[in-house]
């Protein structure tokens, strides 16, 4: 059998990696489908002062789920979690798609968000349990083509739906993809767990959510729903503060924390993680604006600005897919860093041409964004699995994934809050394109600066190569290939 056999759909281990690919899928699509539809959306139903927590509700019930899926897929398996995230994404779908008003659809999406919180991290985690980190340089390249094909794929049925059919596609789509899914998931996916008695850490597990919940709607609805500087901002930002140390005190007495303080004494780790959170504020800024930016600035068709996006995630997954061999060759750090450079000039690209808004220039900044996050995104993430034994990778995975989507929460709320203000100051409201372009000029500026920001951490990232990380897979999180 031969060295590429081995770990491609051929190999003892395709069925599996079919498995994760389809799962990946899911939540793949769904990254890039909706936001070519929005308009069409609040035509129907409704509540365009609403739309922006359509993104925010499902990234913070992503957001606050992640450490306890994570913690839970190292306690009683990956297989069992993963399947409940499917399942909570597939009803969650089906519920969208019969929402009545923008309300309905706003708490639905939250239960896609909760199923979305188990699915991502999870597969990319049983992934690192059955490959090696030089059989997961070649993986990548299977792993990037779901995000290759999702990113055209995603954006052009939104846009097909949104124009010529109905925007409730864009979730029923969901329900074949989530049904094959977990079909083969439970054929071919069989992990050997070990037969032991833990304690799920209910006190740390319900602080965390209460406290993150509380600041990321801080955020998010600072200078918006209510002023800064009021009771309700004060409050909120006062008592998650003070729930987050409470936390911290159970996590230190906790027999099996679900997010254990460790985590942030490793370097690696940390700056990572650190990443993540920068690579989350710069997705979901472009990948939220760029769409709008292009329809109202340029007057392109939701399927034009739909591609425009696309181009970001097709950028993304072509470096990823090469990205193994540039670590396995120069290092993590080096190979981080690199993206980090190449995302920065595409993002200092799209403030040009905000300026003259085109859908084809757009396109272009946004696949050099994408080429940079690809080169950045995976190589951080596999550094930090592979440093620790398979009882803390869900763990590590968990927690470098719940950064990337409080980044993109973050980011939702100061981004908004940005556009918010330029348009406000404008005084042309918010549906005319001169104020709509100059929000979005704004915008991508904060993108970039969030981008440079985001170099510190790769900077701060210890020197390492392949060698100096793995660790190997112990006997007991052997998939029965039989």
């Amino acid at each position: 059998m031969t060295e590429q056999a081995a770990v491609g759909f051929r190999s003892e281990r395709g069925p599996v990696l079919i498995a994760v690919m389809l799962s990946t899928g899911l939540i793949a699509i769904d990254a890039t489908i909706l936001a070519t539809a929005v308009p069409s959306i609040v035509a129907d139903i409704g509540g365009f002062a609403q739309f922006p927590w359509l993104f925010s509700i499902y990234l913070l019930a992503q957001a606050v789920s992640v450490p306890v899926y994570s913690k839970l897929a190292d306690t009683v398996g990956r297989k069992p979690i993963m399947l409940i995230g499917i399942g909570l994404f597939l009803v969650g779908s089906v519920l969208c798609g019969f929402a009545w008003d923008m309300t309905s659809l706003i708490v639905f999406r939250a239960v896609q968000g909760l199923g979305a919180g188990a699915v991502l991290p999870v597969s990319i985690t049983i992934t690192g349990d059955i490959y090696s980190v030089r059989e997961r340089a070649r993986v990548q390249g299977y792993i990037a083509s779901v995000w290759a094909v999702s990113s055209v794929l995603g954006p052009t049925l939104g846009g097909l739906f949104a124009e010529f059919a109905s925007w409730r596609w864009i979730f029923w789509v969901n329900i074949p993809l989530c049904v094959i899914a977990a079909l083969m998931l439970l054929r071919a996916y069989h992990e050997k767990v070990g037969r032991e008695n833990h304690r799920i850490d209910v006190a740390g597990a319900t602080v965390l959510t209460v406290a993150l919940t509380l600041l990321i709607l801080a955020v998010l609805e600072g200078g918006q729903a209510w002023a800064w500087d009021s009771w309700q901002s004060i409050a909120a930002f006062t008592v998650g503060g003070l729930l987050l140390v409470a936390f911290a005190l159970i996590e230190r007495r906790a027999a099996e924390p679900v997010l254990p303080l460790w985590l942030f004494s490793r370097r690696l780790i940390v700056t990572t993680s650190l990443i993540s959170l920068g690579v989350g504020a710069v997705l979901i800024g472009l990948t939220s604006y760029v769409p709008t930016f292009l329809e109202v600035s340029a007057g392109t068709s939701p399927l034009i600005s739909g591609l425009a996006v696309a181009a970001l995630t097709l950028g993304w997954p072509i470096a990823a897919s090469q990205s193994g061999r540039l670590f396995l060759r120069i290092g993590f750090r080096r190979t981080a860093l690199i993206g980090l450079a190449v995302a920065v000039l595409g993002a200092a690209s799209l403030v040009v041409v905000s300026f003259t808004p085109n859908p084809w220039t757009a396109a272009l900044a946004c696949f050099i964004v994408g080429l940079g996050l690809g080169l950045v995104a995976s190589p951080t993430l596999i550094a930090a699995q592979s440093s620790v034994p398979w009882t803390e990778r869900g763990v590590v995975t968990g927690a470098n994934m719940f950064l990337r989507s409080v980044g993109s929460a973050v980011g939702v709320a100061i981004f908004g809050a940005v556009a918010n203000g330029v348009i406000a100051r404008s005084g042309l409201g918010e549906h005319s394109p001169v104020a709509i372009q100059s929000a979005s000029t704004a915008v991508f500026i904060a993108v970039l600066v969030a981008a440079f920001a985001t170099i510190a951490g790769g900077l701060a990232m210890p020197q390492a190569h392949v060698d100096d990380v793995e660790h190997r897979p112990v006997e007991s999180t052997a998939v029965d290939e039989h």
